[in-house]
């Protein structure tokens, strides 16, 4: 009767351990969000796309970029209620819309809006090499 107590023992606390071992990893904390709606044929949109995958590459830690191209996916653009394209909606970690902008908006600009909207922007290391 000990041994079978004492193996019943064994075998829950290995269980209990291996349980322990195997949870989940806590998930990263939320981003700010950058959401830019427009189209791969439109004019200003054309010359946001290389901002955005500089922003992309050089903020992703501290913010995220998304891109929806309209003319491809109306669907996906309904819930924004855009006038026109490109239109950027700035988010805050917790989802809530903090900002928008119609038109071509600069990488300076948005980056400046980030900082006046309360997010703490710390200059990108590839910025720091350059």
């Amino acid at each position: 009767m000990r041994i079978a107590l004492l193996m019943f023992t064994l075998l829950c606390g290995a269980a209990l351990l291996h349980a322990e071992e195997t949870k989940p990893a806590p998930a990263p904390p939320a981003l700010p969000r950058l959401l830019d709606l427009g189209a791969g044929k439109c004019i200003p949109c054309k010359r946001m796309k290389p901002i955005l995958a500089e922003l992309t590459r050089e903020y992703a830690d501290q913010f995220t970029v998304v891109f929806i191209d309209v003319w491809e996916d109306n669907a996906a653009a309904e819930p924004y209620g855009i006038r026109l394209i490109p239109t950027q909606i700035f988010y805050a970690a917790d989802g809530q819309e903090l900002f928008r902008h119609e038109g071509f908006y600069g990488k300076k600009e948005i980056l400046a809006k980030w900082r006046e909207l309360g997010v703490a922007l710390k200059e990108p290391a590839t910025a720091k090499n350059e």
